[in-house]
């Protein structure tokens, strides 16, 4: 079972979930556990031969009922590939089946915050190779979704929504616009190689979206995927994280659905370190401008396809 402890000085949660210092770490293929279970092989999380899409509660979760919770979400029963990789027709039933988590975590009683997440790449500290993401359901407001609803208040109407005006308004730093989803590197991204996809209409989660709105998601982060692992011509690490309404109970509370990419890479063989500015002062120091990062990544997506 997790604990939680509140950290006074930073006003937020942490999470101290200790058995997941004994789980799986990098296994060979041979032994994944989100591989299907094959005749006269060994078992796996997932008791089928062939799957499309998979969801099953972790293992080794940092939430468990009647806390939260933490689900694992396989894209693929072929070992390799990436979210960019997928059959189109795939990846828009992604989108539907995050949509279906969203709806069905959010109503329990106890979360106040669904997450969806994918950790891709050794350098972001996954544990397995398996294209697949997370899903965490939180039984508090984490810090991040917090800001972005205290942004909303500072600013007097939707933060996401000003930034996209700004973003169009400059056009700079657009890498992707698709009709409905725009694309962009931040003007004040923290990360060499940032992306955030945004709705344009104001959507404040996955369940206000049209039908046509998730394809056109699905397609937009597919490229965008793309395009990273392109602009090195390597597979490209990253930290996904989809932003949508918190849905604690009884608060009047918005949010606007979009989605941020967290590459460490600054070059091909150098990491972006959170080092002593950033983790002690809560400050990042950037080597690249978020206009060139954009340039880079609208030659790689155009070479990607």
């Amino acid at each position: 079972m997790s604990e939680l402890r509140f950290n006074e000085l930073r006003g937020e949660e942490v999470v101290y979930a200790i058995h997941r210092q004994e789980r799986t770490f990098l296994p060979t293929r041979e032994h994944c556990p989100l591989c299907p279970t094959r005749p006269g092989g060994p078992p796996t999380e997932i008791p089928a031969e062939s799957f499309e899409i998979v969801v099953f509660e972790n293992r080794f979760p940092a939430f468990e009922e009647p806390h939260g919770t933490a689900e694992v979400v396989v894209y693929t029963d072929r070992h390799e590939g990436s979210l960019g990789a997928l059959p189109p027709m795939r990846a828009e039933a992604l989108m539907w089946v995050w949509r279906q988590r969203y709806e069905e975590l959010g109503a329990r009683e106890e979360i106040d915050y669904v997450y969806v997440f994918e950790n891709r790449g050794v350098e972001v500290g996954v544990t397995l190779h398996h294209p697949h993401g997370q899903i965490y359901g939180y039984p508090f407001l984490p810090p991040v979704p917090s800001l972005e609803l205290a942004a909303d208040a500072r600013l007097g109407s939707c933060a996401v929504c000003r930034l996209n005006a700004d973003e169009l308004a400059d056009g700079r730093r657009i890498i992707h616009e698709d009709g409905g989803v725009l694309a962009f590197v931040p003007r004040a991204a923290r990360w060499p190689y940032e992306v955030h996809v945004a709705m344009r209409e104001h959507r404040p989660s996955l369940s206000d979206c049209e039908p046509a709105e998730l394809r056109l998601l699905a397609g937009t982060l597919q490229r965008v995927v793309r395009g990273f692992d392109t602009l090195f011509a390597r597979p490209f690490p990253y930290v996904m994280a989809v932003h949508q309404r918190p849905t604690r109970s009884g608060a009047r509370l918005d949010g606007h659905l979009h989605v941020e990419f967290y590459p460490p890479l600054r070059t091909a063989d150098k990491l972006k370190y959170p080092a002593g500015s950033e983790q002690g002062a809560g400050t990042f120091i950037s080597d690249v401008l978020p206009e060139e990062s954009a340039e880079h990544l609208r030659e790689a997506l155009s070479r990607a396809g």
